[in-house]
């Protein structure tokens, strides 16, 4: 898990840091699945699983938004309409 928050900070790339913060967050729902059994306490299936569907909806939240053309360029600033007027 610590090679994986390396990857999701250092990644060379947007999308190695998206697969490293999805591995992250899959190995957290295996840690929380396992704590669950050794300790005998079944609920805690539950909250991996509710913990899975959240990982999962930010990782395709962040694919979809990274798509846009404004999260691959920087913004730029549109001229105001009185300095266009200069």
């Amino acid at each position: 898990m610590l090679l994986a928050i390396i990857r999701c900070v250092v990644g060379p790339t947007l999308y190695d840091r998206i697969l490293a913060f999805n591995m992250f967050g899959t190995k957290t729902v295996l840690l929380i699945s396992i704590l669950g059994f050794l300790m005998g306490r079944p609920e805690f299936l539950d909250i991996a699983l509710v913990y899975a569907l959240i990982n999962f909806i930010s990782v395709i939240g962040v694919l979809r938004f990274s798509d846009s053309v404004e999260f691959k360029h920087p913004l730029q600033q549109q001229p105001s309409s009185k300095e266009g007027k200069q």
